[in-house]
């Protein structure tokens, strides 16, 4: 059992559920400065396309180039701007709790959106990018982590990241969603100054349409399990399997709802009459995975479908 820092068993139960986590404003404004400060030109941001801005944030040695499999730990110098950033005690205890203490650095990437007075997003070919679902078609119930980090404030004009909450365990081949738009309960980032937003690596999301006239940053850093993912965060308050089932469709009245049940219960605006409970069956396989009960259930949905005595 692990006694350490890291999250919560509510907050392990809301990454399951819903595909990620929100940390509003935990980093700092001098690391936030600092990181921006790094990344701008010594005149400020001046290129009219988006083509001129990333051959000179390429060639800034500020995002390192790290090869794919490379522990975290050894990713970044101590004195790094990004080291810093990920070693912050809510970013370290959220990364352990989901991918453990060493996790394998897949790839990481500086976005960059224009601002609406750019050359770039005055032309009729400017618009938001498609929903997409990062990578290609992962039949694994180990996880990936995709940790976004906003340096600055965005507002809704800036089009900060939108993406369905409880989508990440609908496996689809990528861009094979680009057509979906506007989906009941997406939702938009929309944050103070250093924050950070860890999705689940299935999570459907696109990026906005920044029709403001600042540029918006945002650093990306994917990280994948070195070990298995069972009960790596502050699990104290855990109980695996309650004495009894809790009464369902025809429920008691004066029932206590058990938090970590309710969470991972509750359903998002998108999901269909019947095919939508498919995504509770699959939270709770996750839900087993992470905690290491084979047994572990809610409401009776996987044992239900598990009885095969006849």
């Amino acid at each position: 059992m692990n006694r350490g820092l890291g999250l919560t068993t509510l907050q392990m139960a809301a990454f399951v559920a819903r595909g990620f986590l929100v940390f509003e404003g935990v980093v700092p404004e001098a690391l936030n400065a600092r990181f921006l400060g790094q990344l701008r030109a010594p005149g400020g941001d001046s290129e009219d396309n988006l083509g001129e801005a990333y051959n000179r944030l390429l060639h800034n040695p500020s995002i390192p180039k790290i090869s794919p499999g490379t522990r975290l730990p050894d990713c970044f110098q101590p004195d790094d701007c990004l080291h810093e950033i990920l070693d912050l005690a809510v970013v370290k205890g959220a990364i352990k709790s989901l991918v453990g203490s060493a996790p394998v650095f897949d790839h990481h990437f500086l976005h960059l959106t224009l601002g609406a007075s750019r050359e770039a997003l005055r032309t009729a070919k400017a618009a938001s990018q498609h929903n997409h679902q990062d990578s290609t078609i992962d039949p694994r119930q180990a996880f990936d982590i995709q940790m976004f980090y906003f340096p600055q404030a965005v507002t809704v004009e800036m089009g900060g990241t939108r993406y369905i909450p409880g989508s990440h365990l609908r496996r689809v081949s990528e861009a094979a969603i680009a057509r979906y738009q506007n989906l009941l309960g997406q939702q938009q980032v929309v944050c103070p100054a250093g924050s950070i937003y860890v999705f689940h690596m299935g999570l459907w999301h696109g990026a906005g349409l920044n029709q403001s006239s600042e540029d918006r940053y945002l650093y990306k850093i994917r990280l994948g399990p070195n070990e298995p993912q069972v009960r790596l965060w502050n699990d104290v308050d855990l109980v695996t399997q309650p004495n009894a089932p809790r009464p369902i469709f025809w429920t008691d009245p004066s029932q206590q709802d058990d938090p970590i049940a309710s969470q991972l219960m509750a359903l998002e605006p998108w999901f269909e009459a019947d095919t939508g409970r498919l995504e509770l069956i699959n939270r709770l396989k996750l839900w087993r995975y992470l905690t290491g009960d084979a047994k572990a259930d809610i409401d009776y949905w996987l044992t239900r479908v598990e009885n095969e005595w006849g």
